[in-house]
């Protein structure tokens, strides 16, 4: 199953049935509903399902947007978030998803679960990166400042992601629903990699499983956190489904398939065919530069 997220071009359309004829006209038979989805969007995406034009993949909390809301706000409202009524609203909004899930027959909900609330090293190693600086001192100290101030700071963080959690996974697994916890770019984001094999196992639920976004593992790769196929496989067993792009280094990402330092080919084993793939590409990209990402990766993973 391949997919195309509609972050590629929901900022071009007013009507949500002529945005999903531009993913079908591209040849896909899904499109992934993203962060971005306006609510004005709804009627027109609604018509396009309901007649059968496209079928949707996957949804991408939130979805739709909030009332007000008219950019792409997958953060708004966090469920790590230290300030109860945040948290209601976050996971108010993932009730809506939900049931808008329901409605499109999607199978799957991407979910970014928060971040440890610290100052932002992930820039600032990229920037070192950008100079040539990985393996300085300087480079190293600050690898060595962030991973000793996420363990220090995570406890509270993880515990109301859990809570939150425990408290959406009932009506995903009433509505034969999975939520997909991604993977994230940034270092300072929840679950921490090597976090991962602890939260599927505390949520053993077939409702819940690992979305593995390329491009965000890539840039993990570049700073030195982790191994992207390793990090992969380790999850494989949990896997819901990809977000697939590209990486020009050292961090700049929803680059087409094939244009950056992704080996595609080192990650084809671990494709399974049930497996969701949704290209999630940059809005900047034409429609000819998606055709050409899209095909460099089914040559490399097959065509379906």
């Amino acid at each position: 199953m391949y997919s195309l997220s509609t972050c590629w071009n929901s900022h071009r359309h007013r009507d949500g049935r002529e945005l999903l004829r531009e993913i079908r006209d591209l040849g896909f038979e899904y499109a992934e509903l993203s962060h971005g989805t306006r609510i004005s969007l709804l009627p027109g995406i609604l018509e396009a399902v309901d007649a059968g034009e496209i079928r949707i993949s996957s949804l991408h909390n939130f979805c739709p947007l909030p009332i007000g809301v008219n950019y792409a706000a997958p953060n708004l409202y966090v469920f790590s978030d230290p300030r109860p009524r945040d948290r209601e609203l976050a996971e108010k909004h993932t009730r809506k998803t939900i049931e808008f899930a329901t409605r499109v027959k999607a199978k799957a909900i991407v979910l970014h679960l928060g971040c440890i609330e610290m100052k932002h090293y992930t820039r600032r190693l990229e920037t070192l990166l950008e100079r040539g600086e990985r393996g300085q001192p300087r480079y190293v100290r600050l690898c060595q400042e962030v991973c000793a101030r996420r363990d220090t700071l995570k406890g509270p963080h993880l515990q109301r992601v859990n809570e939150l959690l425990k408290k959406l996974l009932p009506e995903a697994e009433a509505r034969g629903l999975t939520f997909g916890i991604e993977n994230r770019e940034a270092l300072e984001e929840i679950p921490l990699d090597a976090d991962f094999p602890a939260l599927l196992k505390e949520f053993s639920s077939p409702a819940i499983g690992y979305w593995h976004d390329t491009g965000h593992a890539q840039i993990k790769e570049n700073l030195g956190f982790l191994h992207h196929r390793y990090h992969l496989e380790t999850l494989r067993d949990r896997l819901v489904g990809f977000h697939i792009h590209d990486v020009k280094f050292p961090g700049q990402d929803h680059c087409a398939p094939g244009t950056g330092v992704i080996d595609f080919a080192a990650l084809k084993p671990l494709v399974r065919p049930e497996h969701i793939k949704v290209f999630e590409l940059s809005p900047s990209l034409t429609a000819e530069e998606v055709t050409a990402g899209v095909a460099h990766v089914q040559s490399i993973w097959g065509p379906g």
